[in-house]
Formats: structure tokens, sequence, C-alpha cells
């Protein structure tokens, strides 16, 4: 994020604009004059800039985050209303945010259904208008009766369009050595008594005799059929069956 140029435009050099001369611009533009409108993308593009830092961990490239928040810029200038009493940033922030939000959602590699992310929008939407109307942030029971949707559909909604995080994604920075998702991940799989257990029955298995080895082998590591597993070794299915339930029963009694 400390480059100079993007996509070849020296952001060291961008020119700001006064609110007066962003007033006359407007006014310009809406005349017809496409130099004016031409002046004021230019002249908004350190708005673009100071918009897409909040996105520099998300692994997108900065030129690409650039191009798609001009886009934002230019939607919000062509949308501006000047006789309402807002800021022209106050306008184009959350314009340029959402373009940017959108390409994010677009790009994400776990790939969400169309009517599901439409959902999301809505909720999106209502829940804004009523934070606006309530003065809070409402819950997920008030927007479900505000969209007329169950709160399952809301919540699996609004968790399909979450950005992925990935494990190395760090989360704590004290100056030593940084903490990261991972290590705040419980592994109910891989626990010391799952780890006591398969060295248990790695050690019992050792224990069966050959043909017992074999067929235990064939049937739970190489997810073979009991007739398949007669077919390969000779023998009938009602053989590989009796030998199997012997061999378990002695494989159980072993790691007891």
């Amino acid at each position: 994020m400390n480059k100079v140029e993007i996509c070849g435009v020296n952001t060291s050099k961008l020119p700001l604009l006064t609110n007066k001369e962003m007033y006359e611009l407007f006014q310009q533009m809406h005349k017809g004059d496409s130099t004016a409108r031409e002046k004021l993308v230019k002249g908004n593009l350190r708005l673009v800039l100071s918009v897409i830092q909040r996105f520099h961990n998300r692994g997108e490239l900065v030129d690409d985050l650039f191009q798609v928040g001009c886009i934002g810029l230019i939607k919000a200038i062509d949308n501006f209303d000047l006789s309402q009493n807002v800021k022209f940033s106050t306008y184009a922030v959350p314009m340029i945010i959402g373009e940017i939000r959108r390409y994010l959602r677009d790009n994400n590699p776990v790939r969400v259904s169309r009517s599901l992310r439409d959902i999301a929008y809505k909720v999106l939407q209502a829940r804004d208008a009523l934070a606006n109307k309530l003065n809070r942030e409402p819950s997920i029971k008030e927007i479900s009766e505000e969209l007329g949707l169950k709160r399952e559909e809301i919540v699996f909604a609004l968790d399909s369009i979450q950005e992925p995080v990935s494990l190395f994604e760090p989360i704590y920075h004290d100056g030593g050595d940084p903490i990261y998702v991972m290590d705040q991940i419980n592994d109910v799989k891989n626990d010391d008594n799952k780890w006591l257990e398969i060295l248990a029955v790695k050690d019992a298995f050792q224990k069966l005799n050959e043909r017992e080895r074999l067929i235990l082998n064939l049937r739970f590591y190489h997810g073979k059929t009991q007739m398949e597993v007669a077919d390969e070794i000779g023998i009938s299915q009602a053989q590989v069956s009796r030998l199997e339930k012997s061999a378990l029963g002695h494989l159980r009694k072993f790691v007891q």
C-alpha cells in the first residue's frame, strides 16, 4: 500500500479540490460539461485511496481495488444531488465501499448462489433502514419481521457473504511473534487421547495373524467389499465375513 504509482497514476501528485471548486464543477457538469466531470474524478481520487486502505489485507492487488473504487467514485459523481445538504465525500465513500465489496464478493473463491446473495443484500438494506429508524442495531428477529423471512434464512444468508479468513491471518501482535487464527482453533480430532488410541490400534494390529491383517487391511484401508476380498485371496465371502468378525474381536481384546 506504499506504492506511489497505481494504475499509472502518480498518487503523490493528485489534485485536491476545495468545497467551492467542487460545487462549481458539479454545476458545470450538470450543464453538460464533460471536462468538469473529468476534473471531479481526478480531484477525488485521494478519496478512493483512503477507502482501499481498509481492504489492504484481503490479498487483492491494490491496482485492481483502485480501479473498482474509481468505478464507485464515478457512480457517486454521476448520481450526486447538489440540492441535498450533504458533503460529497459523505455520499461517495459508501458508494466506493459498496462497489469494492461487490467486487470482492463476486470474486470470492466460495461460490454462493445468486438468490442467496440477493437475500443477503436485502437483509443488509433492511438492517441499515431499521438502524436509522430505531437509532440502534436491529436484532435478527426485528429484521425477520421486517422482511417476512425466517431467522434461519437471514443468518444463513449473512454467513454466506462473509469473507473467508486465512488460518495464517494475524489477530494479535505485541512486538514479538504474532498470534494467528490457527493458534486459536481447537483440533478436536487430533488431541492426545486420539493419538493414544491410534497407537494402541496400530500395536494391536501387529498381534493379529497374517490373514486377519490382510482382510482388515483390504476391507478398512482399501475400502473393498467382502466379495472383492474373497475374490482376491481365493476364499468364499462367508469365510471372509467370519474371519473379519474374528479379527475385529481379537483387535478389541488387544486394545483393551
